[in-house]
């Protein structure tokens, strides 16, 4: 293949400037076409057709475009006919490819059944790396994991070979790192059933987190629809150096934008700094875009991506990319919607938290401000690894910190583990010696997997409720997100200053210019850490964890048990009666950060994922209700006494009567778990009215049936009692851009009425009136 492209480089050269690289290069490397994947080699890049849409767009809109809008609007549906503005229309898309986690491709896999669609459109993996439960390491929580979860991982494994999907067993990996490691690559526009999907931006692809409902569509062959994204753009200048790491910029930028700057736009890296940053680095990045709120990150095509995809085995590709790199890199003066500066020379190691990915603190004044806000110093426990910072890279520098320890005779003085992101990435740090060093310092290896992360993690060293804080190098610090304890404060920084504060085992430790005292009871100053970005060998694949689909599925099977408490065959939900909803009562009046972790939490309540009835048992559960302070705590209008939310959701459900929820800013935000949406429609919720919503919760709501309705007055939050009854009137004449009128009467009786908007097109209002995007595809196969 290289071959061909070679032979139009010179050809390009040889005919002068003047030629349009673009016809010979389509016509050569279009004959030694380059698989997407080792996995899928029947499926091709087609830079060619992506390269032909930004023509036609460029043309169009006459004016330079960012990366951004280059791999997105080189995948619309019509390049021809597409309305484009940002911030405001809906775009046509066909995404390359789809990726799910176990977690939500329960759901997205139960629904895909239900369309009755016999295999997916295009390439598809699911991934199992969400159910492992961090307890005693590596080995011994993976044989746990495949007892436990043996129904789950039997009904994915053979519904991906019935439907045409790739299968990654449990212990090959966390999702995210085995897409770069595999099927993200320059110029990919990749949506995956997680918040973190956009990892992938590193590898300079688009790669988007969605809810399940999404996946479905795409993996129908239904063209993807997407708000046109704002553009941030995020200037690097200067080099990354000494503690500063990777994940200093993302924590520099969540600290600048808050946690809902990034909403509706989609984040991108550019400058001369962005060449001093390794692509697992730029993953890292862009992996806690999330954070922001933002739609995805992207970093432009350059030689660290090269270098990693040729050691990872994809040359072919990266070769590809060169011949194109012109369609992988943003236009000589493209405009930002918004353009923030980072000088990487100036910016320093930064920790941010705690109950916020958003507050940042610098790692020589977190210790001060602890002292001052009553934040315990003392650090129960460091953790390393997970999606975010878990690369050969990120091992290698906290390795290079645990060496100096070691030297010195220390160890941690908290608890200290480490997870490896994938397989390879396990099987080359226990060959190349960092896993021992790890180990030998304190750590504990855990099995690679999401784990504590995701709050899968058995914790023993406290009892629920005790204050207490740990450092990680994860990339979300929700109240409880990773024990379940509200009282931990987490925080979140790079794996090296993890590691280093795990050592000094407190808050108020500064390895830039604070000493640690040896054995020997000498002083020593911990030296920056230094360590290569890629293994000098190749990686170490380790064990083979990939089930290909059977090319003839026609004899696969796949069953539920009627009776399983972890699985459960969706109903479709009721279609909308063309009446206004009225005197609805409200469930819950949010006060404060309402994230899906809230909605609808992880840990434990995992096994559920797949048993809609079952897991909307925890249905807004860490939500503050604003009445009493307290969480899942509210009133039932109709026996008038107090208790769980879930259980007064049934009972109204049971009782015929349909309710909403009043939320705060930003509801919805953190992960891509549609569970979210689908249980408060399970249980017979109709609106969620709030002040703003974060973008993936708010679709996935439409995509359920529900109506996702902001306060056209922010301050109109106030004017609403938890004990008032709601109605949405005119609901026959909704219609794009139209707000919808809300009547609220109050407990004695008056009225008074406010104006609620939305951001429904007319495809999504088919979704409200069918009862789902599911029933409207449905309706349209008929």
């Amino acid at each position: 293949m290289a071959s061909y492209c070679l032979l139009a480089g010179r050809l390009q050269q040889a005919l002068g400037h003047g030629a349009r690289k673009y016809h010979i290069s389509a016509v050569l490397c279009q004959r030694a076409k380059v698989a997407m994947s080792h996995f899928e080699t029947n499926e091709y890049i087609n830079y060619e057709k992506v390269e032909k849409n930004i023509d036609i767009v460029r043309k169009r809109l006459d004016r330079p475009l960012t990366l951004s809008e280059k791999i997105v609007y080189g995948h619309l549906d019509d390049p021809v006919k597409q309305d484009i503005v940002r911030g405001k229309t809906y775009l046509r898309l066909r995404p390359d490819r789809v990726a799910m986690q176990d977690a939500t491709a329960q759901m997205a896999m139960l629904q895909f059944i239900s369309s009755g669609l016999p295999r997916v459109a295009v390439p598809s993996t699911i991934h199992c790396d969400h159910l492992i439960e961090a307890q005693f390491g590596g080995d011994k929580d993976l044989k746990r994991a495949k007892d436990i979860n043996h129904e789950v991982y039997n009904f994915l494994a053979t519904a991906a070979a019935k439907y045409g999907v790739g299968f990654w067993k449990p212990g090959s990996g966390i999702i995210h790192q085995i897409i770069l490691e595999n099927y993200a690559y320059p110029g990919v526009l990749l949506i995956g059933t997680d918040s973190h999907t956009p990892n992938g931006g590193g590898l300079g692809g688009i790669c988007i987190g969605v809810g399940g409902a999404d996946a479905v569509d795409v993996m129908a062959g239904i063209p993807w629809e997407l708000k046109c994204p704002k553009v941030i753009g995020v200037k690097l200048t200067g080099r990354l150096s000494g503690w500063t790491s990777p994940k200093d910029v993302i924590l520099k930028v969540a600290g600048i934008l808050t946690v809902k700057g990034g909403t509706g736009a989609i984040v991108e890296y550019h400058g001369p700094g962005v060449d001093s940053i390794s692509c697992t680095g730029m993953a890292t990045i862009c992996n806690m875009g999330a954070e922001i709120g933002a739609t995805t990150s992207v970093f432009p095509y350059n030689h660290r991506m090269k270098k990693y995809l040729e050691k990872t085995g994809r040359s072919e590709i990266a070769s590809l990319s060169e011949e194109f790199k012109s369609s992988l890199v943003p236009d000589a003066g493209a405009e930002y919607d918004q353009l923030i500066e980072i000088n990487l020379d100036e910016l320093k190691p930064y920790i941010n938290g705690p109950f916020t990915p958003d507050l940042a603190n610098p790692v020589s004044e977190v210790g001060t401000i602890a002292e001052q806000k009553g934040w315990p110093l003392d650090i129960r426990v460091g953790l390393i690894g997970s999606c975010t910072n878990s690369s050969y890279e990120d091992m290698g520098r906290a390795a290079a910190v645990a060496k100096q320890a070691l030297a010195h005779g220390l160890k941690c003085k908290s608890q200290f583990t480490i997870t490896p992101g994938s397989e390879q990435i396990r099987a080359t740090i226990e060959r190349d010696g960092y896993a021992a060093i790890l180990r030998d310092v304190g750590g504990l290896v855990l099995a690679n997997a999401c784990g504590p992360c995701i709050g899968q993690w058995d914790r023993k060293d406290i009892k629920k409720g005790e204050k207490n804080t740990i450092v990680t190098s994860y990339n979300r610090n929700f109240t409880g997100r990773n024990d379940a304890n509200p009282e931990t404060h987490a925080f979140v920084t790079s794996p090296e200053i993890v590691t280093a504060l795990s050592i000094a085992g407190t808050l108020k430790f500064d390895p830039e210019k604070d000493f640690l005292t040896g054995a020997d009871g000498k002083k020593f100053k911990l030296e920056a850490p230094d360590a290569d970005e890629l293994p000098k060998s190749n990686f170490d694949p380790g064990q083979d964890t990939y089930q290909y689909p059977p090319k003839d599925s026609s004899t696969e099977s796949v069953n539920v048990n009627p009776s399983s408490q972890r699985l459960q065959l969706l109903e479709p939900f009721d279609k909308w009666d063309g009446k206004d909803l009225e005197n609805m009562q409200i469930l819950i009046k949010v006060k404060g950060k309402c994230t899906t972790d809230h909605i609808s939490a992880a840990g434990p309540w995992l096994k559920f994922r797949g048993h809609l009835d079952n897991i909307s048992n925890n249905l807004l559960i860490g939500a503050i209700n604003i009445e009493n302070n307290k969480v899942n705590n509210v009133k039932n209008a109709l026996t008038q006494e107090y208790g769980p939310i879930p259980d007064t959701a049934r009972y109204y459900k049971a009782h015929g009567i349909r309710w909403v929820v009043i939320g705060d800013e930003n509801y919805g935000e953190g992960s891509s778990r549609e569970h979210a949406a689908l249980e408060p429609r399970h249980l017979g919720g109709r609106a969620i009215i709030t002040k703003s919503f974060a973008r993936i919760h708010e679709t996935n709501l439409k995509k359920q049936g529900l109506l996702p309705l902001t306060f056209s007055d922010p301050a109109d939050y106030d004017k609403i009692h938890p004990e008032d009854k709601i109605t949405l009137a005119g609901l026959k004449d909704l219609a794009p851009g139209k707000p919808v009128k809300c009547i609220i009467t109050h407990q004695n009786g008056s009225q008074e009425t406010i104006v609620l908007n939305h951001t429904f097109n007319e495809t999504q209002l088919e979704w409200f009136q069918a009862g789902s995007a599911l029933n409207r595809m449905k309706e349209l196969q008929k």
